[in-house]
């Protein structure tokens, strides 16, 4: 049942989308956007840590800095489609972090005759082609580009996130060290482009995007860290009906036929790519147990005293 937290986080991460969306029309600059996010994490996360004793040093920052230039770069990218595309088609092609995965394990992870793979593939690309036809206009394909490619930087930062899990590098290190490198661009933006004065609503709007953002990350790590990772993996496709759900009720955006069409493909070439690549992991975890209890047997044998 801790799976469930992932609809929470779903809620939330669509919640925070809108946000995203409220801000930029009422004249909220995208680092403004950038800062609200990773503000409320830091400060939470350092409060928590100083109560805890818990260290904030890293095992490897070498892994951490590549987790952050991906992860930070989705991030920009991704907020830059929601400020500009229906809130549906920009979180749909924010999720397409596995389609991502998926391609690059058929062209360079030695998995190239995989089926399973080419169908989560070509379900994948049949999706997003679906969500922009009827989506985009001439004048948003530079935005729809922006948010496929925060969907790829997404799915770099997904493999730094596993490597930093097998050093031992726990969730909640992870999630401030990518608040702080958050916090770091936002404010490099606004020296940047220099502040800009906004209105209540606008204010408001970036305090939601600060505030869902950080119940949706800790209800998922929750769910990540307590349920099924499958199901959990899963669930987080909510997201985007939710999304959908939310541009209805406040923009009036109804994606047609051909649209839903995409959007379910898209959802579909994820939870194929996922099961794929858990079902995986779960062999090769089952193979190395095995392996030792086999190395063990052998060793017991040998220290064995014959009679």
């Amino acid at each position: 049942m801790q799976s469930l937290w992932m609809l929470l986080a779903s809620i939330m991460f669509a919640g925070m989308g809108a946000c995203v969306k409220v801000a930029s029309d009422y004249g909220a600059s995208l680092p403004h956007v950038v800062l609200f996010r990773g503000v409320p994490s830091v400060l939470l996360l350092f409060v928590w840590t100083r109560f805890t004793h818990r260290s904030l040093v890293p095992n490897s920052w070498k892994l951490h800095i590549w987790r952050n230039l991906s992860g930070v770069s989705s991030m920009w990218l991704g907020f830059f489609a929601i400020s500009h595309l229906p809130l549906s088609t920009a979180i749909s092609l924010n999720y397409t972090a596995p389609l991502f995965i998926a391609g690059w394990m058929l062209g360079w992870g030695g998995t190239q005759r995989d089926p399973i793979r080419i169908a989560a593939v070509a379900l994948g690309f049949l999706g997003v082609v679906a969500v922009l036809r009827p989506s985009i206009e001439y004048e948003h394909w530079f935005a729809a580009a922006m948010g496929l490619t925060a969907g790829a930087m997404s799915a770099i930062a997904m493999m730094q996130i596993r490597q930093l899990g097998r050093v031992g590098e726990p969730e909640w290190r992870t999630v401030f060290i990518f608040s702080c490198f958050v916090c770091l661009t936002g404010i490099a933006g606004l020296l940047i482009e220099g502040w800009r004065d906004i209105g209540v609503a606008a204010w408001a709007a970036l305090t939601g995007v600060g505030v869902l953002g950080l119940v949706g990350q800790l209800a998922m790590t929750r769910a990540f860290g307590m349920g099924s990772a499958l199901l959990t993996a899963a669930l987080q496709y909510t997201t985007i009906i939710f999304a959908a759900l939310l541009g209805i009720v406040f923009w009036g955006d109804i994606p047609d036929i051909v649209a839903w069409a995409g959007m379910a493909l898209i959802i579909a070439s994820g939870l194929l790519s996922i099961w794929r690549t858990y079902s995986e992991d779960r062999i090769m975890r089952g193979q190395t147990v095995v392996q030792m209890q086999a190395a063990t047997a052998d060793t017991a044998t040998q220290e064995t005293p014959h009679v």
